[in-house]
Protein backbone atom coordinates (compact mmCIF):
# COMPACT_ATOMS: atom_id res chain seq x y z
CA UNK A 1 0.00 0.00 0.00
CA UNK A 2 1.28 2.95 -0.93
CA UNK A 3 2.29 5.65 1.72
CA UNK A 4 -0.52 8.69 0.94
CA UNK A 5 -2.76 10.38 3.01
CA UNK A 6 -6.75 9.43 1.73
CA UNK A 7 -7.72 12.32 2.99
CA UNK A 8 -5.55 15.05 2.29
CA UNK A 9 -3.06 13.04 -0.36
CA UNK A 10 0.16 13.90 1.72
CA UNK A 11 3.25 11.96 0.57
CA UNK A 12 6.74 11.40 0.63
CA UNK A 13 9.12 14.21 0.19
CA UNK A 14 12.52 14.19 -0.87
CA UNK A 15 15.46 15.40 0.68
CA UNK A 16 18.53 15.65 1.89
CA UNK A 17 20.94 14.12 5.37
CA UNK A 18 23.42 16.87 6.13
CA UNK A 19 25.80 15.32 7.83
CA UNK A 20 27.81 17.90 10.51
CA UNK A 21 30.42 17.80 7.41
CA UNK A 22 27.90 18.83 5.22
CA UNK A 23 27.71 16.14 2.87
CA UNK A 24 24.56 15.09 1.77
CA UNK A 25 23.03 12.34 0.73
CA UNK A 26 19.15 11.34 -0.54
CA UNK A 27 16.52 10.47 2.18
CA UNK A 28 12.69 10.54 1.83
CA UNK A 29 10.56 12.15 4.64
CA UNK A 30 7.40 10.40 5.15
CA UNK A 31 4.07 11.58 6.13
CA UNK A 32 2.24 10.81 9.77
CA UNK A 33 -0.06 7.87 9.08
CA UNK A 34 -1.98 5.84 10.63
CA UNK A 35 -4.78 2.96 9.75
CA UNK A 36 -7.81 4.34 11.40
CA UNK A 37 -11.20 3.27 11.40
CA UNK A 38 -14.35 5.47 10.92
CA UNK A 39 -17.73 4.86 11.79
CA UNK A 40 -20.35 6.38 9.07
CA UNK A 41 -23.59 6.88 10.56
CA UNK A 42 -25.19 7.80 7.32
CA UNK A 43 -24.48 4.19 5.66
CA UNK A 44 -24.50 2.34 9.32
CA UNK A 45 -20.66 1.10 8.75
CA UNK A 46 -17.30 1.22 9.27
CA UNK A 47 -14.59 2.23 6.59
CA UNK A 48 -10.80 1.88 7.18
CA UNK A 49 -8.75 4.90 5.84
CA UNK A 50 -5.18 5.55 6.04
CA UNK A 51 -5.02 9.14 7.05
CA UNK A 52 -1.99 11.34 8.03
CA UNK A 53 -2.24 12.88 11.82
CA UNK A 54 -3.45 16.32 9.66
CA UNK A 55 -6.07 14.49 7.79
CA UNK A 56 -7.78 12.94 11.56
CA UNK A 57 -7.45 16.74 12.93
CA UNK A 58 -9.61 17.88 9.69
CA UNK A 59 -11.94 14.81 10.27
CA UNK A 60 -12.71 16.21 13.36
CA UNK A 61 -12.85 19.37 12.13
CA UNK A 62 -15.28 19.25 9.77
CA UNK A 63 -16.82 15.53 10.23
CA UNK A 64 -16.14 12.17 8.67
CA UNK A 65 -18.89 12.48 5.93
CA UNK A 66 -18.07 16.08 4.74
CA UNK A 67 -14.47 15.39 4.50
CA UNK A 68 -15.54 12.60 2.54
CA UNK A 69 -17.45 14.16 0.32
CA UNK A 70 -14.42 16.35 -0.66
CA UNK A 71 -11.89 13.61 -1.05
CA UNK A 72 -14.10 12.14 -3.43
CA UNK A 73 -14.39 14.96 -5.41
CA UNK A 74 -10.76 15.79 -5.06
CA UNK A 75 -9.78 12.13 -6.44
CA UNK A 76 -12.44 12.71 -9.45
CA UNK A 77 -11.11 16.02 -10.48
CA UNK A 78 -7.35 14.46 -10.91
Amino acid sequence: MARICQVTGKKALRGNNVSHSKRRTKRKFYPNLFDKKYFLPAENRWIKLRVSAAGMRLIDKKGITEVLKEARGNVLKG
